[in-house]
């Protein structure tokens, strides 16, 4: 790992981890990535980054083969996009994106939120590098980004809407919770009330009121509607 500064000491387990102090075990991240690099590790670790250098070293780490994992600022995946691209002026941006098609693995995004027993879980986002994703960051089509991983087919991916619908649905946090941490409102909204009742019906679950989707205000059961067809029949 190069990190600045160390903030969690790692222990030995299935694998050596070696972790470095940019400042004190090595001069700058450029160096410590170079001799990384010499001593055939298989993963290396960026602590955070910052700027262009720090992101252009991983990308070049990637490049040669070997698994890089690093930590971005940013409120979820497509905006890391946006925060990576940014690093970088307009005239380097086609090469950089190229480059990012061709490495990039997927992007995690972490959004804790208070749960039902008053402690603290996980909202994961995950945007895996499929085929259709790669054409998009390769073309610049960030804003696209979204949309895709709402429809994407690719097993691991999902949006922050709906992992926060599946704490949802299992109790484990409100919906009021779940809507004031949700990317789009609507679109979590949406997903409770258009899958969530029907998926418990058939598995034959009652949440708690409390975890429990809202009606939606004004519907009226089936019961209520009636078919008119006698102007049709004396048509």
């Amino acid at each position: 790992t190069l990190e600045d500064p160390v903030e969690f000491i790692f222990q030995n387990k299935k694998s050596i981890v070696n972790q470095r102090e940019v400042g004190t075990d090595t001069l700058d991240m450029r160096v410590g990535l170079k001799n990384a690099l010499r001593q055939a590790p298989d993963c290396i670790l960026i602590g955070e980054v910052r700027d262009r250098e720090n992101m252009t070293a991983a990308i070049q780490y990637a490049q040669s083969g070997h698994l890089c994992l690093a930590t971005l600022h940013a409120n979820n995946s497509y905006h890391a996009m946006n925060r990576i691209i940014s690093f970088y002026p307009l005239e380097t941006r086609p090469a950089l994106l190229q480059d990012l098609s061709s490495t990039l693995k997927c992007v995690i995004s972490q959004r804790l939120v208070k749960n039902v027993k008053g402690t603290q879980s996980a909202a994961v986002e995950i945007m895996l590098n499929s085929r259709y994703m790669a054409e998009l960051i390769e073309k610049g089509e960030i804003s696209e980004m979204k949309e895709a991983m709402e429809k994407a087919l690719t097993s691991g991916s999902q949006t922050f809407e709906q992992s926060l619908f599946k704490m949802i649905r299992d109790g484990l946090i409100t919906q009021d919770e779940g809507l004031s941490n949700a990317d789009s409102a609507n679109n979590l909204l949406w997903l409770i009330n258009n899958t969530a009742a029907g998926a418990d019906f058939a598995a034959g679950k009652d949440r708690s009121p409390e975890a429990r989707p809202a009606a939606l205000t004004g519907s009226a059961p089936f019961s209520e509607f009636k078919l008119d067809t006698s102007e049709t029949e004396r048509a």
